[in-house]
């Protein structure tokens, strides 16, 4: 079973992006490390720290349910985008890792999607 998030356009030709369920965990572990603290550490996810202490645009990416949680809107598509490219676009030292190359290619596969979700107008769907 895995998880796919796509614009809520009802175009079936609409770029989207997906995951396994172990997958989506690891690309989330990896943009909460980017944001400087471990998502097992949160609330929801085996830890106790709440989520209002964490600043951070990805909360609703990161604090979402795995799958068939509710929408995000497009303004709060929009807020997520420009952090998430920030993310995509950081060098890497020369690291080449396959899992990172992975992340990286997700991320940017998901910035296209969230952009669509904004021009539309329309909601990311969790699915």
């Amino acid at each position: 079973m895995g998880l796919i998030l796509f614009p809520g356009d009802d175009d079936t030709s609409s770029p989207d992006v997906s995951w396994s369920c172990t997958g989506f965990a690891a690309f989330r572990q990896w943009l909460a490390q980017a944001e400087g603290f471990a998502l097992n550490e949160m609330h929801g996810f085996g830890g106790q720290r709440p989520w209002e202490d964490v600043l951070t645009t990805l909360a609703p990416l990161l604090n979402h349910p795995d799958d068939d949680g509710p929408a995000l809107a497009p303004a709060q598509c929009a807020a997520l985008l420009p952090r998430l490219r920030e993310i995509a676009d950081q060098p890497q030292g020369g690291i080449t890792a396959p899992l990172l190359q992975r992340h990286i290619d997700d991320a940017r596969q998901l910035a296209l999607v969230l952009q669509l979700c904004i021009e539309k107008d329309v909601d990311l769907v969790f699915g």
